[in-house]
Formats: C-alpha cells, structure tokens, sequence
C-alpha cells in the first residue's frame, strides 16, 4: 500500500514516524519549511531525510505544484495529519482508498478550530481521538476510528497533547492493517448532531480577575506550552501565565476581585478572582506589591490605598 503523508505539527511528525516504525510504504511528503501560526510547528523534512523518503515543501496544497508531485507518486491512501487548508477535490479523488485526516474531539461534536484548546477550557472531562475520510467540508466525514480520552483537572494542553498522540498511535496501527485488507468500518456523521468550535483570537487568552477560579485555572492550563500562553495586562505591557493553581477564598469573600494577596518572587504570587484565590505559579517576570489590585475600570493595577 503506497501511502503519502501531508502534515506540518508535532502530530504529524509523531503520526510520521509510527508509519515508519510499522515499516509502512511512505512514498512521499508534503510538509512546510517554515510557519507563522502553527505553535507546535514540526518541519517533517528532517524525519524524511533521515529515512530516505521523498518530499516537498509547500505553502498552498492544493497549488498546481503540489498537486502534480502526489500524482506522481501514485498514492493509495493519504494521510493529512495537521495541515490547516482543506484539499481540493481534485486531491481528494487521487487515492483511491481516500485521504484520512485526524481531530481530536468526540465528532461530530466539536469540529472546528483548536479542539484541545477549547476542551481544557470549557473543563471538558473527555475528549476523544478521531481518524476520519476527508471531503470538502472541515471534519465532516465518515469516521474510521474514534477512541476516548479522558481529561483529568491535573491535565493541560501538554499533557493532554501527549495523550492525544499515545492514543492515535494506537489507532493507526489498528487501521492500516484494515486498509491493507479492504475491510474498515466506515461511521456516516450526524453533523446535524454536533456543533462546530469557531477560531480563537488574542482576547480569548486573556485573564480577567473578575472571572471564576475555575476559568482562569482552565483557561492557563489550555493555553500554556506547546501554545501560546494566557495573560494579563500590567501598565500597557502583556504578562505570559503558564501555570496556575485554585486555592480556597474562605476568609476572603470581602476582598475585591483583582487584589494582589502575597507576593512571592517576580513570577510566583496569589491574587483574588471572582470567588477564590489564585496562586500565579509560573508566568513572566512581574513587579507586584501586596495590596495593589485590579482596577478595571482602568484596566490597571491601582493602590489599595
């Protein structure tokens, strides 16, 4: 079974290699040099070289170029394992076993952008890891393989990530024995079932002391490493959180939401939320005194005094 390989993110590079290790026939790659949005991004070009395979740069898949070298490798199934444009039809028609992509969430709900983020955010206990045929619509086709994970409160996006890629693993091996075969299983989706998660943007990562503990705890823990970081704003200048922990606000409930508790070091303190204390764990170096709080009307932080 010849098989061509699209992707450009740590999953791809991690999805990549299983084919290897499977000493599977990888005829060729499709990968990125570079990227300006791709937090995990993974230049696939190293693994290729290494193990003698084939492969091409592109920025557009779906661009003449890289449409004439899949033909030329006369493929029978490809695998687009994270790339952020959908392919045309004319690519979708190549293999004939089809193009397989890869979300993971519980499809049909959840398709759509960020999907792990999106989880550790809306405190989500599940998730699941989801191998699907690809057709003009994002995330919408009929699914080959779908396996749970749970998501546990000590878990974030690296975590979680790591997760994802133990339980793909898995699937891949299960499923490339049954497209050698002949003989998936394919899942028609109801998409009229699920829901589709729009794209985030900056101000979705930004901390507001007047949220819930539990908010700002899943919304850091989404967005620490290996993505961008949730915020805050301190005198017109963005401050990086990368870890915090939920600690209790008995004896506190008098206190405004924003009110800087216990100063630690320049990285590590305890401020008021909505209903509990937040204890800042990891973020980028910040002068804070005991006392100050959040002034939201100004969007600062002011003297208590």
């Amino acid at each position: 079974m010849r098989i061509f390989f699209i992707g450009c993110v740590k999953t791809s590079e991690i999805f990549l290699k299983k084919l290897l290790d499977l000493e599977l026939n990888v005829v060729g790659v499709i990968t990125k040099q570079t990227s300006s949005f791709n937090a995990d991004f993974v230049d696939l070009g190293k693994v290729c070289i290494e193990n003698n395979i084939d492969f091409l740069y592109a920025k557009n898949i779906n661009d003449p170029v890289s449409e004439e070298y899949i033909l030329e490798k006369k493929p029978d199934i490809i695998f687009c394992f994270g790339w952020s444009q959908l392919l045309s039809e004319r690519i979708l028609k190549i293999p004939p076993k089809g193009v397989i992509g890869f979300h993971p969430a519980d499809l049909p709900k959840n398709r759509g952008r960020h999907p792990l983020i999106w989880a550790l955010v809306l405190g989500l206990e599940e998730t699941c890891s989801t191998f699907f045929e690809m057709n003009e619509k994002a995330d919408e086709g009929r699914i080959i393989s779908k396996s749970k994970v749970c998501i546990n409160y000590e878990d974030d996006a690296q975590s979680l990530y790591n997760k994802i890629l133990i339980e793909g693993c898995k699937q891949i091996e299960k499923f490339v024995e049954q497209f050698k075969k002949d003989n998936i299983c394919y899942e028609i989706q109801k998409t009229k079932e699920g829901n589709v998660w729009r794209r985030r943007s900056k101000e979705d990562g930004k901390i507001d002391w007047r949220m819930s503990g539990y908010t700002i705890y899943n919304l850091v823990r989404a967005l620490t490493k290996p993505y961008i970081g949730a915020h805050f704003e301190y005198h017109n200048k963005e401050y990086k959180v990368w870890k915090v922990a939920e600690l209790c606000g008995v004896g506190y409930e008098n206190i405004e939401y924003g009110k800087v508790i216990k100063v630690i070091s320049d990285t590590h303190f305890i401020i008021k939320a909505a209903d509990k204390l937040i204890e800042v764990l990891q973020c980028d170096p910040i002068s804070l005194q005991e006392g100050e709080y959040r002034d939201e009307c100004f969007g600062d932080f002011a003297s208590s005094g």
